[in-house]
């Protein structure tokens, strides 16, 4: 499986995390997400009340320097720790 099939089946995965999955967390993998489908930000920062707006775009400003490639690794690897963490935690209350 090549790289741009593997962070594929993973965004589909991230989308089973669970509600408890931390907003920085959630703003990392968006950041990920975005620099490796898109690239550098190539929008202006949301206005002054838009807060999500202006929190997702700060988080994938953050991370302009890295390459898709390297976004696409790192997304596969956090998903994978969130992943790992909510079944532990999962196995922890039953």
């Amino acid at each position: 499986m090549g790289l741009q099939e593997e962070f594929e089946e993973h965004a589909e995965k991230a989308k089973t995390l669970p509600d408890t999955t931390t907003n920085e967390n959630k703003l990392l993998l968006y950041g990920l997400y975005k620099q490796a489908t898109v690239g550098p930000v190539n929008t202006a920062r949301p206005g002054f009340f838009d807060l999500k707006g202006k929190a997702k775009w700060d988080a994938w400003k953050v991370l302009e320097g890295k390459s898709k490639e390297e976004a696409m690794t790192d997304y596969i690897t956090k998903v994978k720790q969130l992943l790992e963490e909510a079944t532990a935690a999962a196995a922890s209350t039953s």
